[in-house]
Formats: C-alpha cells, sequence, structure tokens
C-alpha cells in the first residue's frame, strides 16, 4: 500500500517512446463487467450489449518525466488490463477512455515507482519475447498469458470469427489508447483523470494466432469474444499530469 497516497494521482507529466503497443480486445456481455467499474465510471457498450476488456502490451523506451532528459529515461515493457468506460466530468463533458483493472511490467523498478505515483497496481512479471518467421510472441508464466501475432501486416485482414464487430472501422474505436485514463479512489471520493498525447497513431489490423489471458478468464468466467487486435510502432507518448475531481 502507498503511504503516500497523495502521490498517485499521476502528479507530474511522463513520456516515453512506444517501440510497439499491442491491444487485443475482447468482448464481454455488459452485465458481467458493469459489476467491475465502480461509480461515477459508466460502461462504454456496442450495440447496448457487449463491453469491452482490453489487453495491452506495450515495449517502451526511455520512459521518464517529461522534464527529464531521454538520458535518464528507462525501458521497460508494459502490460494492463483495462475496460472501455465513459465519465462525465464536472463541467458536464462527457469523456470516453479506459478504467484501470491490472497493470504489469516487467522490471521491479517500474513497479516501484508505478505505485507510488499511480494508482494502477502494478506487479512485477516475467515476460518473453520469441521472434518468429512471420509472427511474434509474448508469454508471462507468471502472468498467465500467450499473445501471437503475424507481423506481415495485409491489406485483407479479417476480423476474428467470434468478433461483433462487422468490420474494423467499427473495431478501431475499441483499439485503445483511448484519450482518457481514468482510476476511482472510493475512500476519498475521487477520480483521477490522465490525459494521453500522442500524433501520429494509426492502429494497424493484426492477425491474431493465439491469445490466452488468466486474468481475463478468471473475470468472466472465459464468458469473452475474442473482438480485434491492433498493433502501432514507434510512436512518442505523453501522459499528461493528472487531475482530480471529487464525486
Amino acid at each position: 500500500m502507498n503511504i503516500f497516497p497523495k502521490l498517485q494521482s499521476h502528479p507530474f507529466p511522463v513520456e516515453a517512446f512506444f517501440k510497439q503497443s499491442v491491444v487485443v480486445t475482447c468482448a464481454v456481455e455488459k452485465s458481467i463487467l458493469e459489476k467491475l467499474i465502480p461509480a461515477p465510471l459508466t460502461l462504454d457498450t456496442f450495440q447496448n450489449y457487449w463491453g469491452f476488456v482490453a489487453m495491452a502490451l506495450v515495449e517502451t523506451q526511455n520512459l521518464r518525466p517529461k522534464s527529464f532528459s531521454a538520458l535518464l529515461g528507462n525501458d521497460f515493457t508494459l502490460t494492463g488490463y483495462r475496460i472501455f468506460v465513459r465519465y462525465t466530468n464536472s463541467k458536464g463533458k462527457n469523456l470516453r477512455g479506459l478504467y484501470i483493472l491490472k497493470s504489469e511490467t516487467d522490471k521491479r523498478k517500474m513497479e516501484f515507482l508505478g505505485n507510488i505515483f499511480t494508482n494502477y497496481q502494478y506487479k512485477t512479471i516475467d515476460i518473453q519475447k520469441t521472434i518468429q518467421s512471420d509472427s511474434v510472441l509474448f508469454r508471462s508464466k507468471s502472468g498467465g498469458f500467450q499473445m501471437r501475432f503475424k507481423t506481415t501486416l495485409e491489406s485483407d485482414i479479417g476480423l476474428p470469427t467470434s468478433s461483433p464487430f462487422t468490420d474494423w472501422k467499427e473495431a478501431r474505436r475499441f483499439a485503445g489508447p483511448l484519450p482518457f485514463t481514468f482510476s476511482v479512489n472510493n475512500m476519498r471520493k475521487e477520480v483521477v483523470i490522465v490525459e494521453g498525447k500522442r500524433e501520429f497513431w494509426q492502429p494497424k489490423p493484426i492477425q491474431i494466432l493465439k491469445f490466452s489471458s488468466d486474468y481475463i478468464n478468471q473475470l468472466n468466467n472465459s464468458q469473452f469474444r475474442l473482438a480485434s487486435g491492433f498493433v502501432v510502432e514507434n510512436i512518442p507518448y505523453e501522459w499528461k499530469a493528472g487531475k482530480i475531481e471529487n464525486f
């Protein structure tokens, strides 16, 4: 538990270079996911039936506070589980974003600092990357996941057969990351809103060859449908300082 709860509000901007960011989105009946998000957040749905939980795997370079030189940054692999949600802020504006469920990293330094300055619940796990002739495999024994996808990005990639989307345009609305990330402190009745800033963000569809996640399975008793997969590469990224609102 963080002994400095005030610091967990993402108190300063952070920047990094995304070498690669892969997002696999799973569709789950909304009644299941609605139980997992706290007020005042609401579930962002598709066809008023599906909600979405995504696993993101990001290879970062030179992650650091924005005011620091890139030479002082660190390279981490990050994984995260997020639910797509909406939040109406104090000005009455409806924001689309992601609710943090769990975050993981390959280095203890990121776990330590991440849990001081955010409420994202970081944990250190093993993450192995295997590059094959036409695919990449990420897996973790302690994290309980496997993610394998083709590296050749073809224009005619089809959606997963289980996807509720009819085309990639629909799927891209739930590709992430969305402009905002939310965390909620029920004890303090606070929402922390962190806005992401990036340019040239054009997610490309990927063909998912294998995907399994013990964490997603236990969230919904394996009642999920593989919905989509996207990748972006070589993107500068910034997280603005968090804003706190009371509810």
